[in-house]
């Protein structure tokens, strides 16, 4: 009879993520478990990063046997791309070519970096908003059509070359960063204003220092596409040379070997930028990645 009038407790009320009370020990749930190496086939797993690793280096091995025994005979193996890069580095200056690309695309990142963020922080005002959306809308342009006016206007060699790639990073770059800017909530602007700032302090604070991290985010991924970009336009303006200008000159002549070891150099340098960029905004502004103190 005592056992048929037991009921189950009552379930205890869920406040702020946590159960009952103990969201004032913990907060909330805290983190979710890792996954084991089945839970990679699921949707919204967590994985620990030994499992991840794991996942990678198996990928990579897997990607490098496909491509030794790739059914194309055409393609170049490994070991030939070793030979290869071996060859353009010691007796085809690889190195002088390289360096100069690298001078180029530094260059063309400070220009393009310091028009682009001047426009997109000027879209607090609304007389330049114009400007910078007709800006934007050149990217759909191909700078390969501005070649002649922009000989006209900066003359040809190298500030033919940076010029043709400032504009091929800018109306990229002032497009991403405008909608950053016009992304910010209202409440941030608000909150300035209560701690009487004026409206350029306001701008300083809130548009160019509180968007500082999202606009090395933001470089970090134009930069990536003005790298790619940057055999295109040596490949136009072959004054210089570059890694570029050698491109080409390899794949004219079906030099398979050598096409894929100075690929695989455009890989690693582009890796390692993306890595220094990424270094500079961890530096420069620690914050952005901060946790819950007691996540």
């Amino acid at each position: 009879m005592a056992d048929t009038l037991k009921t189950d407790p009552p379930p205890k009320a869920l406040v702020a993520g946590a159960d009952g009370s103990a969201a004032l020990s913990v907060g909330d749930r805290g983190a979710r478990k890792h996954g084991n190496i089945w839970d990679a086939f699921l949707p919204n797993r967590i994985l620990s990063p030994a499992t991840m690793q794991v996942i990678v280096w198996t990928e990579v091995a897997l990607a490098l046997l496909l491509w030794i025994r790739s059914p194309f005979k055409v393609l170049p193996r490994p070991i030939e791309v070793l030979h290869a890069l071996q060859g353009l580095w010691l007796t085809q200056g690889l190195g002088p070519e390289l360096m100069t690309s690298v001078r180029l695309n530094l260059e063309a990142l400070a220009w393009s970096s310091v028009i682009s963020l001047g426009l997109a922080y000027l879209t607090v005002v609304p007389v330049f908003r114009p400007l910078v959306a007709a800006v934007s809308k050149g990217r759909f342009l191909s700078i390969v059509g501005f070649t002649f006016v922009f000989t006209l206007i900066f003359g040809g060699g190298h500030p033919l070359k940076t010029s043709l790639l400032v504009f091929a990073i800018t109306v990229f770059y002032v497009t991403s960063m405008a909608a950053v800017i016009a992304a910010i909530p209202k409440g941030e602007f608000d909150h300035a204003r209560t701690l009487r700032m004026s409206e350029w302090r306001t701008v300083w604070e809130v548009v160019i220092l509180g968007t500082a991290d999202r606009a090395f985010e933001v470089l970090r991924q134009n930069a990536a596409m003005g790298w790619m970009m940057l055999t295109m336009v040596e490949g136009i303006v072959r004054s210089e040379g570059g890694v570029g200008s050698m491109l080409l000159g390899e794949s004219k002549h079906f030099l398979l070997p050598e096409v894929f070891a100075i690929q695989v150099v455009i890989l690693v340098v582009g890796l390692l930028q993306d890595f220094l960029i990424g270094l500079a905004r961890r530096l420069a502004c620690p914050y952005a990645d901060l946790a819950l103190e007691r996540k």
